[in-house]
């Protein structure tokens, strides 16, 4: 039997800009790490080769501190072989880049630069489709139906782009034929650019990013482990854990009543887990302003635990009466400023956001009188 990695889209270099402090620096050390876990899982499950799938890096220009220091962790282990295929943030387009790739690179990296049939052992052949350009406008896996394989070949494709609804920039034009792998007479097709593992059919699938970066997909970082025993020989596939970093997206839902701060507590990872945990909670229901207040509160008191963590309560409806404005003021500008908040929190004539933002300040003002009053 035949075993390799299938893994892409790592995106070495990614700035993160959208965070702040050191979590950019460390989501991208975390991604150059993957390649190290890559490395020691094909040495577990006896897997001789890794196949990356385009966008190993995540722009055209990889600064060398980011190129560098990753064909050389590559190279650490000679015994395994990395396959890489340019995808469309670094495709063949930046010919510098390859061609810097092509003088730098260790022996043990292959770099995937043609559409032709690459020997990766005895009897085992891979079809490589890389991109030309950010968007190629066709199905760059073409060719592999056109190819004559030789006779008794496992024969392994390995594309980078979307099939159907899969394309996360809607380029219809670059869309690969999803029954690709029984046109072409596939073992199997391994496919790079959704960053979320899929399985398109029994032997087509994306093996997703091996580090999470968003919160789209809600997956943790994976790899396949493919292990092929001949030509017609159904692939056995089993995903293995590659991420250190999770994106959880969560939903709260609160009824009037309810313990926000508590309910908060319960949905939340275990405190051990949460310096490695991105989180977006996404409050929905309906609460008292003391409530939302509270909730506010108990999301800014965990947040320092987390590697980030945001709370959206904009799908939170608040309910407000006379004595929740008592407690801000019972008269006086505080009241006059709570009045008018709350006038303009209620104004349907007002866009939604706008009236988020004045639900928003009435919490923060509410919040205030309280710390005030203690």
């Amino acid at each position: 039997m035949f075993r390799f990695l299938h893994s892409s889209d790592l995106h070495l270099g990614k700035r993160f800009g959208n965070f702040a402090g050191d979590l950019p620096g460390r989501l991208r050390e975390a991604r150059h790490s993957a390649i190290a876990r890559l490395a020691q899982h094909a040495r577990e499950h006896g897997a001789s080769t890794i196949l990356l799938a385009g966008d190993t890096f995540d722009t055209e220009t990889p600064a060398p501190e980011v190129r560098r220091p990753a064909l050389a962790e590559m190279g650490h282990d000679a015994s395994i072989r990395w396959v890489l295929l340019p995808g469309n943030h670094d495709s063949l387009q930046a010919s510098q880049l390859w061609e810097t790739l092509a003088a730098e690179a260790p022996g043990n990296v292959v770099l995937a630069l043609e559409p032709r049939p690459l020997a990766l052992a005895p009897g085992v052949v891979l079809l490589p489709a890389p991109c030309t350009t950010r968007r190629p406008g066709r199905d760059l896996t073409d060719w592999m139906s056109g190819e004559p394989g030789t006779d008794g070949a496992i024969r392994i494709g390995l594309a980078h782009g979307p099939i159907r609804e899969f394309s996360e920039e809607g380029a219809a034009a670059d869309v690969i034929a999803p029954d690709r792998a029984q046109r072409a007479n596939l073992a199997y097709l391994a496919l790079g650019d959704w960053h979320g593992g899929i399985e398109v059919g029994p032997r087509t699938r994306y093996s997703g990013s091996p580090e999470p970066d968003r919160f789209k997909h809600d997956r943790p970082g994976e790899a396949l482990l493919v292990g092929i025993a001949g030509p017609s020989a159904q692939p056995e596939v089993t995903p293995l854990a590659t991420g250190s970093f999770a994106w959880r997206s969560l939903t709260l839902h609160l009824l009037e009543g309810d313990d926000p701060a508590a309910a908060l507590d319960t949905l939340l990872p275990p405190a051990r887990e949460r310096r490695q945990t991105l989180a977006r909670v996404v409050a929905t229901g309906r609460s008292r302003l003391a409530g939302r207040t509270a909730l506010a509160a108990a999301a800014g008191h965990a947040a320092p635990d987390f590697a980030w963590l945001d709370l959206d309560d904009a799908g939170l409806a608040t309910e407000c009466e006379v004595e929740d404005l008592d407690r801000i003021d019972q008269a006086g500008a505080l009241r006059e400023a709570a009045n008018a908040l709350l006038a303009e929190a209620r104004d349907v004539s007002l866009s939604a956001a706008d009236r988020d933002v004045a639900w928003k300040a009435l919490a923060r003002l509410y919040s205030y009188a309280q710390e005030i009053a203690r």
